[in-house]
């Protein structure tokens, strides 16, 4: 059996789990972090209060 002269050339995955998508996610979720804290500190009430979304009183 002979072995062939070169490896075939795979594409990065375009779907699914890779380095791009997390890295993507995780600078997502620290600009989102950021934001939350910000907006706790703006305006002394926390997110689901500032949304409208429960009563902080």
């Amino acid at each position: 059996m002979t072995e062939p002269a070169q490896t075939p050339q795979a594409k990065d995955p375009t779907f699914g789990f890779n380095t791009y998508a997390e890295r993507l996610n995780g600078r997502a979720a620290m600009i989102g972090f950021l934001l939350a804290v910000a907006i706790e500190f703006f305006t002394g009430q926390g997110v689901l209060a500032w949304l409208g979304i429960i009563n902080a009183t």
